[in-house]
């Protein structure tokens, strides 16, 4: 794992890990599974020792799939395209050490033996509860963090934009401050940021570039290099200086074309006049 997608991970994990509802899950977790005593622990442990079992036994497996999702989610983005799917498999990988975690907190607490089909077993049963996890991890790292947007009363619309595009504002422009939200322009990668510019204004975003472009539904664009994506509306023309081919902006940004898309951006804009002024 590279430097940045280390970074990135880690990152996403501090971001899941401080989520209120991560640990409201977790306490409602522990307190179902003291006060019903399953497994024969509520014959076997007084109710102090429960407690103590069950709060570490659920923070060790919740945190090990939060782990393993997440460093699976990021190390196979190139090679996996759905988010959800990846961060699935790194949940099922982390039932089996969940397993072993368990298997030895049970002899600590109980004095069981530590058998290989013990850890096979508590794996097995860990396997359906990772995966429902996973579920929880990628609504609260994706979208549940975000603040919703409120039924408010519509801010006056610019005289561009169609009532019929603001009804159907894109995913990505609903994470943006309510002062931005705006008519999306263009996206590209800062640091391990994606920055995001409309009509409105500009923001940071805390989101993988291909996973912005995936939030863009509804708005007519394109990616034109692999940290970048411009809306068709936004391209006054396109340039070629010293063999590489550019997209000016309608604000006058200049942003280069990698050759992949070229053909599709000349294709697109090529016979485009450009926007002369006034």
């Amino acid at each position: 794992m590279d430097d940045v997608k280390l970074q990135f991970a880690l990152r996403e994990l501090r971001t899941f890990l401080v989520s209120w509802r991560y640990w409201a899950t977790i306490l409602v977790v522990v307190l179902l599974f003291t006060v019903t005593g399953p497994f024969g622990t509520g014959q076997t442990m007084p109710l102090l020792q429960r407690l103590s079992f069950w709060t570490l036994l659920h923070v060790m497996a919740f945190s090990m799939a939060v782990v393993f999702a997440t460093m699976i989610d990021v190390l196979l983005e190139d090679k996996i395209p759905s988010r959800l799917v990846r961060m699935l498999l790194g949940s099922a990988l982390a039932a089996l050490p969940i397993g072993l975690g368990i298997t030895l907190l049970q002899a600590g607490f109980t004095g069981d033996p530590i058998t290989a089909a013990e850890i096979l077993e508590q794996a097995s049963v860990s396997l359906p509860l990772c995966l429902l996890l996973c579920l929880l991890t990628y609504l609260t790292s994706s979208h549940a963090l975000q603040p919703p947007t409120p039924h408010a009363p519509a801010a006056p619309a610019e005289p561009s934009a169609s009532a019929e595009a603001v009804r159907e504002t894109p995913p990505l422009v609903q994470r943006l401050k309510p002062e931005n939200r705006g008519r999306l322009l263009r996206l590209s990668v800062q640091d391990h940021y994606t920055e995001v510019v409309t009509s409105r204004g500009r923001e940071l975003v805390l989101l993988r570039f291909s996973d912005a472009v995936n939030e863009t539904a509804g708005v007519s664009g394109r990616r034109i290099h692999r940290s970048h994506w411009i809306a068709d509306e936004h391209v006054k023309g396109i340039t070629r200086e010293r063999g590489k081919l550019f997209v000016e902006t309608t604000d006058g940004t200049i942003i280069p074309v990698s050759r992949p898309y070229e053909a599709e951006i000349r294709g697109r804009f090529g016979v485009k006049p450009p926007v002369s002024a006034g």
